[in-house]
């Protein structure tokens, strides 16, 4: 049996993520909610061991609705992993908020359906709470890097999250967009929250990749497709890299934040 190594820092993201890797060792990991996405992949990033597994699979064969959140939340968990970050490509439903632009998520809607999206399903009981879903104390530090970078960035947003894997109608996006969200994505409930439920620290840096379905009154704008998507994506691919090599040293182990006592407060005694 291969020997799991520890590891203080994960990322979950796309097959991309692998070039940026210097990659030490790659192992199948079995966890008590199923097998992740793939293997786990333990690589270098600026002198630091990182955690590595693609949501989606190596080969983007996982639909996002069809992820098993809980054992690649668990996998980090299992590591020991404490600080977990989740770049994502992602929609924008607002016009300031544009293509090439990166937002770290400040607050999430859920609009999924029947994903399992709890640890706790009895007897023992816990409510975490997620007034706050995202680390404030790695939030900071993305922000920071991002501006010592000139990357646009926003430093407040809601992701709603959408079941998938269709994309919106035009009725829905305008509906999204009358509310004041920013951001639209299908991967980042209960990624998040699951998180959370360990008391592991979890940011979000979105990709924005397109407009959702264009926007109201410009009629320029068309619809989302994937290819659309994973163009953008990937050219905004080297951003992301110098993103984390910025923020990988800056990582404190020394926690404080609400991340790491948010099971104080959960209990039902």
């Amino acid at each position: 049996m291969t020997k799991i190594p520890q590891v203080t820092t994960g990322v979950f993201g796309g097959s991309g993520f692998y070039s940026f890797l210097d990659i030490k060792q790659e192992f199948y990991l079995n966890t008590p909610y199923g097998a992740p996405s793939d293997k786990i992949v333990i690589g270098e990033l600026e002198g630091k061991d990182i955690a590595f597994i693609p949501r989606h699979g190596r080969e983007h064969s996982i639909p996002p609705h069809m992820i098993n959140y809980r054992a690649n939340v668990y996998a980090m968990y299992m590591l020991g992993v404490k600080h977990l970050m989740g770049p994502c490509a992602a929609g924008s439903l607002q016009p300031q908020v544009k293509p090439g632009d990166f937002v770290i998520c400040d607050q999430f809607v859920d609009r999924t359906k029947g994903r399992i999206d709890t640890f706790y399903d009895g007897p023992k009981t816990n409510h975490v709470s997620s007034a706050e879903p995202y680390c404030p104390d790695l939030r900071k530090l993305i922000i920071e890097s991002a501006k010592e970078l000139n990357i646009s960035c926003h430093e407040h947003g809601t992701v709603v999250i959408v079941q998938g894997p269709r994309f919106s109608t035009r009725a829905e996006s305008r509906w999204y967009s009358g509310f004041g969200w920013e951001v639209i994505n299908m991967t980042q409930y209960p990624e998040c929250y699951l998180a959370r439920e360990l008391e592991i620290c979890y940011a979000n840096i979105s990709l924005i990749t397109d407009y959702d379905t264009g926007l109201e009154g410009h009629p320029e704008i068309k619809p989302v497709t994937y290819d659309e998507v994973m163009k953008v994506f990937k050219e905004n691919n080297e951003k992301l890299r110098k993103l984390l090599f910025s923020v990988m040293p800056k990582i404190s182990e020394d926690r404080k934040c609400i991340c790491s006592n948010a099971l104080s407060t959960a209990g039902i005694n």
